[in-house]
């Protein structure tokens, strides 16, 4: 059984540090005071390394470090004397041309190369793999309930090609490869499954899951698939669970993560509620309206002792206030009308402008409002 690691047993390793929950996860840690190597594939790119040097803690017990997923090897300078790695670092480009070269591949490849250089270290005590719901529940018919047994069908998302099935592939096939990996050599793994991460963020970019969480604001319908039965996190919720799985003797496999399980009507109904700046759609076509949740259980983590703080409803305050102050997404995508009944007449979303026809008490109006997208390019990003 494992001792507890603590903040003073040694360096920590977070791979991908300069993403969405790469960068709150090394805030976490010098918070409770590790001491904290941060990987990134280019430590001169200041929009990534900025957010770090900044946080409280990082001029004593901060180091950056250069690595890269697609090169075999190149972690095994930052975890040489390490005693833990949070491999948090994937490819995502849900528009690569070439997914199985550009995103499956390198996850995989990526995910064997760390194992190997934990291996090589012989210092590090445990690994946490920041997997995904993505692993879990992708398949032709839904169940009512997941627990860490359930794996998505591969051969069913490589059909399908849903948005965003190459990142549930390779997913799935790293996370597979790095437990044969840890069985075969003796590696002490454990797995969290975080399902839709949503909360305020310390990144200069609009985080992946971001889009997909906000989708219903900004009117990008083709994640609509993506939320239809959503399950919910908050970014750092999700980070104290990878502290406590790292310290916790009795943890051991897959873990999920997740605090909310809502339908994309839930959602709908919640945003227009509490966000009366935006227009909100409340029906969406070939979507049953009596459709029910899917559960995912997070008894297993539960009972070594974790509990979740954070509302849905705290979740996307936060959430949408950094997006609004980043100018991610726009202040509104409708007129507000506290006193007066209205009635949507038309709703238009055409190269990112927002149409709205309402009618007032006999008036018509029509709104404007600019939406922007902030997806990350570059092949390697974080959740």
């Amino acid at each position: 059984m494992m001792k507890e690691i603590g903040a003073a047993g040694g360096a920590v390793v977070v791979t991908g540090a300069g993403g969405y929950v790469g960068s709150w996860l090394v805030m976490k840690l010098l918070h409770y005071g590790y001491t904290v190597r941060a990987t990134l594939r280019d430590s001169s790119d200041e929009a990534k390394t900025k957010p770090l040097l900044e946080l409280p803690g990082a001029d004593t017990r901060l180091s950056l470090w250069e690595a890269d997923l697609l090169q075999d090897g190149s972690f095994d300078h930052v975890i040489s004397g390490s005693i833990a790695v949070f491999h948090v670092a994937t490819p995502m480009d849900f528009d690569s041309i070439d997914p199985e070269n550009e995103v499956i591949k390198p996850a995989v490849n990526g995910m064997l190369s760390i194992m190997k250089s934990c291996k090589k270290a012989g210092t590090v005590k445990r690994v946490i793999f920041t997997s995904s719901a993505g692993t879990v529940n992708v398949e032709e018919h839904q169940k009512p309930e997941y627990d860490e047994n359930s794996w998505s069908d591969i051969d069913f998302c490589r059909r399908v090609k849903m948005t965003g099935w190459m990142y549930f592939v390779s997913k799935s096939l790293a996370e597979k490869a790095a437990w044969e990996f840890a069985k075969a050599y003796g590696i002490d793994l454990v797995t969290i499954i975080p399902t839709l991460v949503v909360g305020a963020f310390i990144t200069t970019a609009m985080p992946p899951s971001m889009i997909t969480a906000l989708s219903l604001i900004t009117g990008n319908e083709a994640h609509y698939s993506i939320i239809k039965q959503a399950q919910l996190v908050h970014l750092d919720d999700l980070c104290e669970a990878h502290i406590l799985l790292l310290n916790h003797p009795k943890a051991e496999g897959r873990y999920i993560c997740s605090s909310h399980d809502v339908t994309i009507y839930d959602m709908a109904k919640m945003f227009r509620q509490n966000y009366p700046q935006y227009y909100i759609p409340q029906q969406f076509e070939g979507i049953d309206k009596g459709i029910q949740p899917v559960r995912f259980s997070s008894k297993k983590l539960v009972d070594l002792g974790f509990r979740y703080k954070y509302s849905m409803e705290s979740m996307f305050d936060e959430a949408i206030k950094t997006c609004v102050e980043r100018k991610f997404i726009p202040l509104q995508t409708a007129v507000q009308l506290q006193l007066k009944p209205y009635e949507l007449l038309e709703h238009n979303n055409k190269n990112g402008v927002v149409t709205n026809t309402i009618k007032i008490v006999g008036q018509m109006v029509n709104t404007k409002a600019m939406i922007t997208e902030h997806e990350e390019n570059e092949p390697i990003a974080t959740h």
